[in-house]
């Protein structure tokens, strides 16, 4: 069998959407907290924890959706560390984040340890819904419109973030507290509650990305699973100039490349897994070097607000 078949096609692309949608999700909630001036470099730790929340939920309850609900909310209470340190205490984001993620990696692999010891228990694969007509299209057919409903919502956040941004008062609130925070506190603006709104927006967004790496991708959870997913989604964020579609592409780019495993398997290419596991690190590193000086980033990013602090 060789390259370019429809197997191979198919294979891809269904794998760059199941590898590609945790770090779109992921990817517009660092672009939402980035706007808002708080660097969440915890956004991988909010994964961790949102892939064990929603793993642990579903396997008790047998519910997926519960699951990505328990995944939102690890993650949200993870990001509510976050919230608390840096926007409210107003210490360094980067160092607590770092904390946040080696402190999630931890906890999750006790905790996992805890509960199911040495065993690795799946789950269901989870409910697809086909979309009429279009799920029979060849090769794009079964890998776009034969999805769970959660990947549909994850591809209506794009326009929506959109709309937020561009059609809204949040939206210029957010872009406001990331570039001019003093400006918008002068206008009557929280700052402080819109930059807390924003992380925890952020770490709800990581969690279900987490969750459904674990639910839907995997459909098992391992401790350290998120394998640096969190950092490529801050990257996807800063290279996307506040723009959601290019979140969007540079998810499907990165899933193209972490799904290229399976689809040469697929094709019968043998090519050694490190090679393959190493190129969405080494696509990073190309895009950074490339693109990296062109991110246009808030002014006031990474930067603590403190009231008539100049």
């Amino acid at each position: 069998m060789g390259l370019f078949t429809d197997a191979f096609l198919t294979s891809l692309l269904l794998g760059a959407i199941t590898a590609g949608i945790p770090l779109l999700l992921a990817g517009l909630g660092e672009q939402l907290s980035e706007k808002a001036g708080v660097l969440n470099v915890g956004l991988e730790g909010m994964m961790l924890m949102g892939a064990y929340c929603g793993f642990l939920v579903a396997f008790e309850t047998g519910s997926i959706g519960l699951g990505f609900l328990a995944g939102a909310l690890g993650g949200a209470v993870t990001a509510g560390l976050m919230v608390l340190l840096c926007v409210r205490l107003g210490l360094n984001q980067i160092v607590i984040g770092i904390g946040i993620v080696l402190g999630a990696e931890g906890l999750t692999a006790l905790l996992h340890h805890f509960q199911f010891s040495r065993s690795y228990p799946r789950l269901p694969a989870a409910e697809s819904w086909a979309l009429p007509g279009l799920s029979s299209i060849p090769i794009v057919g079964p890998a776009l419109f034969q999805q769970p409903p959660i990947t549909y919502l994850a591809l209506l956040a794009v326009p929506l973030a959109a709309f937020v941004y561009h059609r809204t008062h949040l939206g210029i609130a957010l872009q406001a507290a990331g570039d001019k925070p003093a400006a918008l506190d002068s206008a009557g603006v929280d700052v402080i509650g819109t930059r807390s709104l924003a992380v925890l927006c952020a770490g709800t967004m990581a969690g279900l990305g987490g969750a459904f790496m674990a639910e839907v991708g995997a459909g098992i959870f391992v401790p350290f699973m998120t394998s640096g997913g969190g950092f490529i989604a801050i990257v996807l964020a800063m290279l996307a100039r506040g723009r959601p579609l290019w979140v969007l592409l540079g998810s499907l780019i990165f899933g193209t490349c972490l799904s290229a495993t399976t689809a040469l398997q697929v094709a019968g290419v043998d090519v050694p897994t490190d090679v393959i596991q190493m190129l969405p690190f080494a696509t990073v590193m190309v895009v950074l070097v490339v693109f990296g000086r062109r991110a246009n980033l808030p002014a006031a990013l990474g930067l603590p607000y403190v009231r008539g602090a100049r």
